[in-house]
């Protein structure tokens, strides 16, 4: 088994072949987007340096920056402890997100306790 293999059974799989990938920067941790990966997508990104996702909406792989120019050169990746969430950390040139903006989580923050229940 090649080590790419060994890395690609690590990941625990959902039940239609995907895992939600969080997308960060390497050096300042900002989270900047959540994405799919399938076992080819990971292995793409693995052999390449460069992320590739899955588009669950268009059904196809795509490489990040290829149409935009926002590109995601892969610093590292890990699985979480159960193995269902991967974590990319990458340096990101130009936008995150498809809006323009730098990341997906732009700062719409939701409000805790904002209909007086209980938090905890």
């Amino acid at each position: 088994m090649s080590t790419v293999d060994a890395d690609l059974a690590r990941v625990a799989w959902n039940g239609d072949g995907l895992a939600p990938v969080v997308v960060q920067q390497f050096d300042t941790r900002e989270v900047l987007m959540l994405a799919w990966m399938d076992a080819e997508a990971l292995r793409r990104t693995l052999t390449g340096g460069r992320a590739v996702y899955w588009s669950r909406s268009r059904r196809e792989y795509w490489r990040k920056g290829d149409t935009s120019g926002n590109t995601q050169e892969v610093r590292g990746v890990s699985v979480d402890c159960d193995g269902d969430t991967i974590l990319l950390t990458v340096d990101q040139h130009g936008p995150a997100c498809h809006t323009g903006t730098r990341t997906c989580f732009d700062g719409r923050g939701l409000r805790l306790g904002s209909d007086g229940g209980e938090r905890g």
